[in-house]
This record gives structure tokens, sequence and C-alpha cells, in this order.
């Protein structure tokens, strides 16, 4: 199969948001589930507005759309679900405080829970956390630490957690008398060059201005460089560690490891270099393995996956949690919160984790059998033993906004791209960073 008859992420997204088509036999399932579970007792009637994260996976999506509308029928709510793509999230939540429009619940990613934490625009949901986590085994200590970030309380409920893992193709490294993983950057960069046959190169990890790119942030940790100090406060890239850590990368880069093009990568160049045989690994949080399971089961079943790579300082693997939250213009905070509730049911989220690539938030959630197969499994052991989002960096809002602004990979860039030398993209990313963090102050 060629790359251009593949489904990248970008086309499929696409279709989702534009069909919708239900793939779950008309929300039979979802009403199966609801009249399994009895929902959570709350006055009937009256509308609730839920933003759901769009994610690539048509039968997810359509579960939990279907999933809160049978919730709704049961309790007398009238329900809206609309499905947002993850990468408009920020825009259409911006745009919805501003003209006072925001749903009455939503999911979300880590860094907006943070922004809108700060800003007092959501509900204290303390009272929901504690329940939630009683009733299903308790929370993973990863999880509640991430839930526990922003002082005022937990604002946000925890529902699934991704982060990345790394794709290696087995098939391309036993044939050099190379067992996966690469326990080390280093290893993976030699074993690239001992083992890459272009087109197929060995490092398909993005170097652009892209979310994949940041994945550089948690490399240069693993070397031992730091984006600011313990207090989160003064920025620290300028180092010998980040120094070593740029060498790593530059000397692969001019020794031709990266695929052509991971500059300038979207957000699917990882995808569609390894679905098309570009790359012998990826760091990926799942949807390959969807796809490939879908399209091309041989390169499935060729992949093996596993935590990522340490640097000399050890091993940075970095969950990346979503969260379920309410905002405080809601017109029914009592009924956004029950149906919170409902969704943390085992047999919802065993069947959302099922068509989903999410690893488990609560330990009662362990025993789905679906945590046996390679990519939940990897999940469940990053959930476990991952570190925790920042990590050794203190997560906080300016750390959050220096990731968006990409300072790490337009670091690497300048050195690979532009040909500065090693001190001077260090001089800038410490300017530029030190400008973020210097906002708030």
């Amino acid at each position: 199969m060629t790359g251009d008859s593949r489904i990248t992420r970008r086309r499929f997204l696409g279709g989702v948001a534009g069909g919708g088509a239900a793939v779950l036999g008309g929300g039979r399932l979802a009403e199966a589930l609801a009249a399994k579970s009895a929902p959570a007792v709350i006055q009937g009637g009256g509308k609730l507005t839920y933003w759901g994260g769009l994610i690539f996976s048509d039968e997810a999506n359509q579960l939990l759309v279907d999933t809160i509308n049978a919730w709704g029928k049961e309790n007398g709510i009238e329900t809206e679900v609309v499905m947002i793509n993850q990468n408009e999230t920020n825009q259409k939540v911006s745009a919805a405080v501003e003209s006072g429009t925001m749903p009455d619940a939503l999911d979300m990613g880590l860094d907006l829970l943070l922004l809108l934490s700060n800003t007092d625009q959501l509900v204290p949901l303390d009272d929901l956390y504690d329940r939630i986590g009683q009733a299903h085994g308790g929370w993973y200590e990863s999880i509640d630490a991430s839930a526990s970030l922003f002082p005022g309380g937990r604002t946000g409920i925890p529902f699934g957690s991704s982060g990345n893992l790394l794709f290696s193709r087995r098939d391309v490294l036993e044939a050099e008398g190379l067992t996966p993983p690469p326990q080390t950057w280093q290893e993976g960069s030699d074993w690239s060059a001992q083992a890459q046959d272009p087109p197929l190169y060995g490092m398909g990890f993005a170097l652009s201005n892209v979310g994949d790119g940041n994945l550089q942030i948690s490399v240069l940790q693993s070397y031992g460089g730091r984006i600011a100090d313990d207090e989160g406060k003064t920025v620290t890239i300028k180092s010998e560690e980040t120094r070593e850590y740029l060498q790593w990368v530059s000397d692969a880069y001019k020794a031709g490891l990266f695929p052509p093009g991971v500059t300038t990568w979207d957000g699917a160049g990882d995808n569609q270099a390894y679905l098309s045989g570009q790359a012998i690994f990826i760091a990926n949080t799942g949807s390959v393995y969807l796809t490939a399971k879908e399209d091309d089961p041989e390169l499935e079943a060729a992949t093996h996956y596993a935590p990522l790579p340490a640097g000399p300082k050890g091993r940075i693997s970095p969950i990346n949690p979503n969260f379920r939250a309410v905002p405080k213009t809601t017109r029914d905070v009592d009924a956004a919160k029950a149906l919170i509730e409902y969704l943390a049911n085992p047999e919802f989220m065993e069947a959302y984790y099922n068509v989903a690539i999410y690893g488990p938030v609560l330990k009662g959630y362990e025993g789905f059998e679906v945590f046996t197969n390679p990519v939940h499994s990897g999940l469940l052991d990053l959930v476990k033993n991952g570190t925790a989002p920042g990590a050794p960096d203190v997560y906080n809002t300016a750390f959050a906004d220096f990731s968006a602004n990409f300072i790490v990979p337009k670091m690497v860039q300048r050195v690979v791209i532009d040909g500065v030398s090693l001190d001077d993209a260090m001089d800038e990313a410490q300017q530029q960073g030190q400008a973020i963090y210097d906002k708030y102050k």
C-alpha cells in the first residue's frame, strides 16, 4: 500500500467532523450501558451542552456522543454533544469565553485546564474527584499529581491518559541483529545508522513547530538540560547538558538519520513517515497503531512498542492526561457533575478504552482486557512509571507558554538548518524563553 492511499490523521479528523455517521448501531451500545448502570439521580429538565474532544477513532467519538445522549434521555435532559477537533479547542474556548457561550461541560488537555483554572473560569470539582476515586479503586499517583497541580483545588476530572511510546520496526532491526527497543537515545541513533536504507530512514522524530516537535523537550531533559530553575521562574536552557543534547541531535541530522522534511512536518508527519515505510523509529501516542492495525496488519505485527529511551541523566517519559471540566457559566452545575460522574462508570469506560488509545486513570480500570494489548499495555505502564507533565521542570503557565512557542524545536532548527553555533542557538533560546517566563512573574 502506498503512502498516498493511507488514511492520514488530518483526512480522518476532517471526515469525522463533516460526517458523524453512527457506527455503533444507532447508539444501541450506549443505550445498553445506560440501562446497565443507573444514572446519577438529578432533577430532569433543561438542556445540557457538552463539547467532546475529537480523537483518532470514529467509534470512540460516536460512543461518547451516543452515551451522553442516552444518559440525557434517562434523566429527562435534552443534550447537545459537539465534537471539537482538539487542535481547535483553545481557539473555540477563547471565543466562547469572550462571547459568554461556553458549554456546560467539556473535554480538554492539561495546558488548557491550567489556563482556565488560573483565570478562574472553572468550577472546583474536589468533591466529585474524591467520590469518583473512592468508587473506582483510587487514582493512579501520576494522575493524581497531574490533577492536583493548581492552587485552589482540582478543576478537572481525568478520564484518559496518553503519552508517547517508541514505535520500532522490529523486522528491520532484527535483520541487522538488533533487538528492540534501544535503551538510550544514543543507541537509537547508532541503530538508525546501522539499519536504515533510504528511503527508509532511522529517526522519524519531528523537529518542527508542532506538538510532536516538543518531544525534544523530553529528550533535552533526559540529557540533564532544564527549561527553568526549581522555582519555575528563571530560564536555564544554556548549559553543558543542553550543549550535549544539541550535539547529539545535530550529529544525527548531519549523518542523514532523519527523513527529509522533519523540520517542517505538520502533526501527521511521523504518522505518514512510519505508515509509508520511511521511518524505523517514531514516538507516537497510538494513532499509528490504529491505522496500521486496520490498513496494514503486517506493519502492525512488525512493530515493537516500548517506553521512550533514556538519556545520560535518565528516562523522561511524560504522561499527558485529559480531563472533563465544568465552566463557571454552566447553567446547571449539578447536572454537569452528574454526567461526568456517570461517564466514569466502568461499563462505559471499558467500552471507550476498547476503541480509544488512552491509558487508565483509575486503578479499578486496570483489569480491563484491553490493557493486555501492546499499545494499551504500554500506556498502562506509562501511567504507572512515567514522569509527571513537565518534570523535572515545574509545570506552570510559563512552561506551557514556552512549549506552545516551540522554543526547543526552533533552537534545533537554528543549528541544523541555519548553521548557527550551539552557543548562539542556546543564547537565542535562553533570551526567548526568559521573555516568556518574565510575563508570569
